[in-house]
């Protein structure tokens, strides 16, 4: 089959893209390199391969690319780490909702003319649960709990309505997956982005395993962390969140469901930072300050991962210990060439 991916020069997109090519699919790759700039791929000159350089907001671009696949992975969106959601608070809002629309117009109307399009697939986020008084936050629960806060954990709330709406009106199947907290390689400083320093080192994107990362690696001593440490997290390899993504496009029980996307396992920051600090220092010590945390930075976000193991038969199997064996080396050469 042939699957269109939205946004698929992006971190997880990559991830995603190497999957469907593993698998034997056609891919079609749109993006207008905004995050990044350009960016080289391993898999840029596969065969089955194809990318456009351009915007998701052009509808009628987006319907020509539309017109011969089976499938659509909608990742494209303005995202970025915590200082994002303050920097950008309108544009995360207006641009990712001008995406989304987008998106679905031209699937709407692809599938009117008789377009083999089979299905929409929408990669949300956990940050749809940002208000959730409720752990494990199962699926559904995002209907149930306080909106979120930020602008852009409601805008991707927005896009789970969309795909609903587009459904309910125009018969428009649909997927929902909501990643939790990827890591691994290929991330690097956004454009744009802005500088926020910790301590002695300015933060690369506010993504705590690569800025916790280049600042054990630059030596810094006692070791910065935002908030008090306590604050969980499900850190989720990228390959298995791309498993996970492309069995639900497949699947014929994802149809017009949602799915939490995570490793079963909770972190708390201190932990993480201990971890990584051992694998860079060895038996020192590691002591730590304790700087004031950004107002969207969520206390708590611990999915319900049942759904995607019963239905998908999908589980996150990566540990934290062998994804940072893989991404430390990596974030050690991209600070070393200056790519963060």
């Amino acid at each position: 089959m042939k699957v269109l991916v939205t946004g698929s020069a992006g971190f997880i997109g990559g991830y995603v893209v190497q999957e469907l090519l593993r698998q034997g699919w056609d891919v079609v790759g749109i993006d207008n390199y905004s995050k990044y700039g350009p960016v080289r791929h391993s898999y840029d000159d596969h065969q089955r391969y194809a990318f456009v350089e351009g915007d998701v907001q052009d509808t009628a671009l987006m319907r020509r690319l539309m017109g011969d696949v089976d499938h659509v992975i909608a990742g494209a969106a303005l995202i970025g780490g915590i200082t994002y959601f303050h920097k950008y608070a309108y544009d995360l809002l207006a641009q990712n909702e001008r995406i989304i629309a987008s998106t679905c117009d031209a699937a709407i109307a692809v599938r009117r003319e008789g377009a083999p399009l089979q299905k929409v697939t929408y990669l949300s986020s956990s940050m749809v649960f940002e208000s959730t008084d409720r752990w494990p936050s199962a699926e559904g629960d995002q209907r149930l709990v306080p909106p979120p806060r930020s602008s852009y954990g409601f805008q991707k709330l927005a896009v789970e309505y969309f795909a609903q709406a587009a459904w309910d009106q125009y018969q428009l199947p649909f997927t929902i997956l909501r990643p939790f907290n990827c890591v691994g390689i290929g991330e690097r400083r956004a454009l744009g982005d802005l500088e926020v320093w910790s301590g002695n080192v300015p933060l690369a994107m506010s993504h705590v395993v690569p800025d916790l990362v280049q600042k054990v690696i630059k030596g810094q001593d006692p070791l910065h962390i935002l908030g008090d440490g306590s604050q969980v997290r499900h850190y989720t390899y990228g390959g298995d969140l791309a498993r996970g993504i492309v069995r639900a496009v497949a699947h014929p029980k994802a149809i017009n469901e949602d799915f939490n996307l995570s490793t079963a396992t909770g972190t708390t920051v201190t932990e993480l930072a201990q971890e990584i600090w051992t694998k860079v220092n060895g038996e020192r010590p590691m002591t730590v300050v304790n700087d004031p945390a950004f107002e969207h930075d969520v206390q708590k976000r611990v999915p319900c991962v049942d759904k995607a193991k019963q239905v998908l038969g999908f589980e996150a199997t990566t540990t934290l210990s062998d994804m940072l064996d893989e991404t430390i080396p990596w974030i050690r050469s991209a600070v070393a060439s200056g790519i963060l």
